[in-house]
């Protein structure tokens, strides 16, 4: 492998047909570097729309109330479903697999918070301490809601960066009070969203789900609910047992999809896995083919050489070669065609990637949808393994083609 004559050999055989060599291995620089452009994109795609999901949990269930549709049990269709207290302690009761089970209300209408001279319209939102957990609200500064809040019906509030920002300017808001709706409510921290509207969710109040319902006169009422199940549990399993339970409680049908309106985060969030996955299979379908077309015409040149060659085959064997080395000669030359071509290719396509990726959050470009791409190093562990087996292919058959020249006929040829 590392005989100084056979690389001479070798290279002097390239520098002495460039415009061959150089068509030979652009069909394998190419494969490559399409392949590795198209995982990383693809991974940037993916990346994009997984991270419209957010720091929210992926197996989320969101529960709404709605309008039945169709007659029950002699019931009218148009009945307005409206949830209870009891609704959370017989779903506690009734669906022991749920991790999180939180409840969320809402002061209707965007209404004005006030610090000093500074004012806002923001939604104001009453829940849980796990429903930001669930929702995927982090804290910034100060804390977020906890069970004391929730058991003490106390008046505090946790604000959105953005809120933060036009109420407070650069003042710290931690301590300080705010008022909404004549009330004062002091606050206790700020926080950040990722993903999916993440901006418009920064511009929202959180205050405990005791104090909505006990302030802002929603005695016993639940306008939303949400949970996770616990792992290894099918949230559309879950899914199933909460119609049926609240079909049972409310008596509407459970089959009426509009008397509740569940959103099922687990279900979209496989959804996305399972087109991805299939995208993956996809470019490495169309990136294989390609390399493929590169190494048949590697193989193709290496039959032309190796006819080429005959008589100097013929000569080698006849002073003694072994065919071991007229097999390692033509391999060599085969590998080092593929192997450099495709770390060409190889280093083009990720010097890309990074510079696309560089770009992007250099200069906080977002792209809806697309975040900045990047090639896993199990796909370069690959393209390296496929590279030296490709290699190797491409030069097999003319290499056994060229171990099996007899002498005699190879001197005799023209």
């Amino acid at each position: 492998m590392f005989d100084i004559d056979k690389w001479q050999e070798i290279l002097g055989t390239m520098r002495k047909n460039k415009l061959r060599t150089f068509l030979t291995a652009f069909g394998v620089f190419w494969g490559i570097f399409m392949l590795v452009m198209l995982l990383g994109v693809g991974k940037g795609l993916e990346k994009g729309v997984v991270n419209r999901f957010g720091d929210g949990a992926k197996n989320s269930i969101y529960v709404f109330t709605g309008k039945t549709a169709v007659a029950h049990k002699g019931m009218a269709p148009g009945r307005q479903i409206k949830f209870t207290n009891e609704d959370l302690k017989a779903i506690d009761r009734e669906v022991p697999d749920l991790n999180i089970l939180a409840p969320r209300n809402r002061v209707f209408g965007e209404y004005t918070i006030n610090y000093k001279k500074q004012y806002g319209s923001y939604q104001v939102f009453g829940s849980e301490p796990d429903f930001l957990e669930l929702n995927g609200e982090k804290v910034f500064r100060g804390r977020l809601l906890n069970k004391f809040d929730e058991e003490e019906k106390r008046k505090v509030v946790v604000l959105g960066e953005q809120a933060s920002k036009v109420l407070f300017l650069d003042e710290d808001p931690v301590g300080k009070y705010v008022t909404i709706r004549g009330i004062h409510f002091k606050v206790v921290g700020t926080f950040k969203v990722s993903g999916n509207n993440s901006g418009r969710r920064e511009e929202r109040a959180y205050i405990p789900f005791s104090t909505i319902q006990a302030a802002f006169n929603q005695p016993n009422q639940v306008q939303m609910m949400a949970m996770t199940a616990q792992a290894g549990v099918s949230a559309k399993e879950t899914e199933d047992r909460l119609r049926t339970l609240l079909a049972q409680r409310h008596k509407f049908s459970a089959d009426d999809v509009r008397a509740l309106e569940i959103s099922n985060t687990e279900t979209e969030y496989l959804k996305l896995l399972g087109l991805f996955n299939g995208i993956r299979i996809f470019v490495w379908i169309v990136g294989i083919g390609t390399l493929i077309a590169g190494i048949v015409g590697v193989s193709n040149i290496m039959l032309i050489i190796v006819k080429e060659r005959t008589r100097e085959i013929g000569i080698r064997k006849a002073l003694g070669a072994t065919p071991f080395s007229i097999v390692s000669l033509i391999l060599q030359e085969s590998v080092v065609i593929t192997a450099f071509s495709g770390y060409l290719g190889l280093l083009l396509g990720v010097g890309l990637l990074d510079l696309i990726r560089y770009f992007m959050e250099s200069s906080g470009v977002e792209m809806p949808f697309f975040a900045a791409p990047e090639v896993e190093l199990g796909v370069v562990l690959s393209a390296t393994f496929i590279l030296v087996l490709s290699g190797a292919l491409a030069g097999l058959v003319p290499a056994l083609k060229a171990a099996r020249v007899k002498p005699i006929e190879a001197l005799r040829a023209d």
